[in-house]
């Protein structure tokens, strides 16, 4: 779960612009415009390196912009970026459901004090892992 900045091709054909990801196999999209096509980039790119750490695959190591070519006079090489831990909260949103321990103690007190102990957990570990919202 990081943030990714990778180089993309966009080729304006016709009405629209084709984005193609190098550096990444079978990761393209199209839009209709230049910041819809970046937008959708974005969301593909998300997504493709989304599925590689789900896997638990290598992500690849992105191009220097510089060495990127293009063969097409409509052509363009780009920066897009995506965070990967935005995308899994966007998308991701699935309840999974975990058994803890707790002393009797503590149980009998939260519950006395209405605690959800969803919430609690939840907001604990983000903060444990440093992913605040």
């Amino acid at each position: 779960m990081a943030k990714y900045v990778y180089p993309a091709v966009f080729k304006k054909e016709n009405e629209c612009y084709l984005v193609n990801f190098p550096d990444i196999k079978n990761c393209y999209t199209d839009g209709e415009s230049i910041a819809d096509a970046i937008e959708m980039a974005s969301d593909v790119l998300g997504m493709m390196l989304y599925g590689l750490e789900e896997k638990g695959e290598p992500i690849p190591t992105p191009s220097d912009i510089k060495a990127v070519s293009f063969d097409h006079k409509d052509s363009f090489v780009s920066l897009v970026s995506c965070d990967t831990l935005e995308y899994r909260k966007m998308n991701d949103r699935k309840a999974i459901k975990k058994t803890l321990t707790l002393p009797s103690w503590l149980n009998t007190i939260a519950e006395k004090n209405n605690i959800n102990f969803s919430a609690v957990l939840q907001a604990a570990l983000i903060e444990k892992l440093g992913l605040q919202s």
